[in-house]
Parts: structure tokens; C-alpha cells; sequence
């Protein structure tokens, strides 16, 4: 958070000056539901802390994206004392400031019972199958990854090829719409069509973006593409 209050947002590699197509529904999610009085009001110095997050699309694992919250909260840094916060302490802030944490399923463990080669990978909460890894954690911050066989056994995805317009006629659903309308009214704002229009967008990259990706697909054009198809179909919707 910048002294003015403004949320900045990067991944491993940047800071982004213009937010990544598959940022774009989690950016929104945390600019909705990050209370930025409650943090602001909380801490001395606002820009001193990192709030690390997932933010999941899809690159190959099928979850139930209705389900799948925008954005899963992991760790904060904080600047200050330059340490990572405890597990406990960092999915207390994150749901004080309105957002998901990511799901922990044990917290407490010695080491002397801890066996990766032995670990089973517990059920995913957002699909039907075990979760695709396992983080580990200790007291000083240290952190592993434990992966899981699905990541192993992905299949690739077919990729989508073709013109904008058409890949748009296929993508842009009622469902999507009928989804987007609903996250708007939410959100209490006016269903107006740009608004739909950005929402169908950022749900449409979130659940295909592995094949989009695959087929190179043009962002920009399938974005103004999703708009025409968006404005037709709010029309049907205005009419029923």
C-alpha cells in the first residue's frame, strides 16, 4: 500500500504498471474486499508489509471455479521487523481484511514425526481429487513444497485457435454473464455493460487460460471481441 492508500500489485518478477490478463480477477477481488481502513488503522507504516496470495487460473487443474475464491491469502511480510508472519497471525489478518487464506490442514507437527517420503496429500477443498501440493512451513519461516501426483499427471490442454470473434462466440455463455451480472449487483454497483463486459473477460482468462495461452491466443482483440458478444447477450437478458 502506498502513503495514499493505493494497493500495488506484482508477482515473483515485477511490479505491475498495467495489471496481466490473468491478474485481472484477482486484482479486482482484492481491490473489492481488501479493508484498507481496518489495515490502515492497524499499522504504523502501511507500506512496510507484503501480502503474498495465490492467485489461481487455469494452467491445467480443472477446480470448480465458482467455487475457487479469487484470491487465497499465503504470508505477509513484514518489512519492519523483516520477517515472515506466523501461519496463525498471517490467516487471522487476511480474513480481518477480507480475504480467503489459504486452507491449513495441520499446524502443528514435531519434526521428529515428519516424514515427506510418508506424507499423504490431503483432498483438495476446491476439486475432487487430492490437492496439487503441500506447503511446509517451520518456525524460522522456512518453507518447502511438498508436490502432489496430479501435477504429474496433468494432461495438456487442447489449445483454442481462432479469430477473436469467434473464439468470443463460444466463450462469452449465458452462464458467464448470468455470473458477471450477479458479481456486480454484489458488489453493489450498476450492472452497466462495461462492466459485465470486464467481469466476462476476467472470468473467461481465469477458467481457460491454459488453452487460450496454448493457441496465442491476442488478449486486446479477444477482449474487445467478449464486449460485442457481451452487448448482444445483455440484450436478450434485458428482453427476458
Amino acid at each position: 500500500m502506498k502513503p495514499s492508500g493505493r494497493l500495488v500489485f506484482g508477482d515473483r518478477d515485477r511490479v505491475f504498471d498495467d495489471v496481466p490478463p490473468p491478474y485481472e480477477y484477482a486484482v479486482r477481488h482484492v481491490r473489492e474486499q481488501f479493508d484498507r481502513d481496518a489495515f490502515h488503522d492497524a499499522v504504523d507504516e502501511p507500506g512496510a508489509y507484503v501480502f503474498f496470495c495465490v492467485a489461481p487460473c487455469n494452467v491445467g487443474i480443472d477446480y470448480d471455479w465458482e467455487r475457487l475464491p479469487a484470491v487465497l491469502g499465503w504470508t505477509i511480510w513484514n518489512g519492519t521487523k523483516e520477517r515472515l508472519f506466523p501461519i496463525d497471525k498471517a490467516e487471522q489478518v487476511f480474513e480481518r481484511l477480507g480475504l480467503t487464506p489459504v486452507n491449513t490442514f495441520q499446524k502443528e507437527l514435531h519434526v521428529r514425526d515428519f516424514h515427506p517420503g510418508r506424507l499423504d496429500i490431503p483432498e483438495s477443498a476446491w476439486y475432487d481429487n487430492p490437492a496439487a501440493g503441500v506447503i511446509v512451513e517451520n518456525r524460522r519461516g522456512g518453507r518447502a513444497l511438498i508436490e502432489g501426483p496430479v501435477l504429474d499427471e496433468m494432461d495438456d490442454h487442447e489449445p483454442i485457435r481462432g479469430e477473436p470473434a469467434e473464439l468470443a462466440d463460444e466463450l462469452v455463455t449465458d452462464a458467464r454473464v448470468s455470473r458477471a451480472i450477479k458479481a456486480v449487483e454484489a458488489a453493489q454497483k450498476s450492472p452497466t455493460t462495461a462492466e459485465i463486459h470486464a467481469r466476462v473477460f476476467e472470468i473467461i482468462v481465469r477458467e481457460e487460460y491454459a488453452r487460450l495461452d496454448s493457441g496465442r491466443v491476442d488478449w486486446k482483440a479477444l477482449r474487445s471481441a467478449v464486449g460485442s458478444v457481451v452487448a448482444e447477450k445483455r440484450g436478450k437478458f434485458a428482453d427476458n
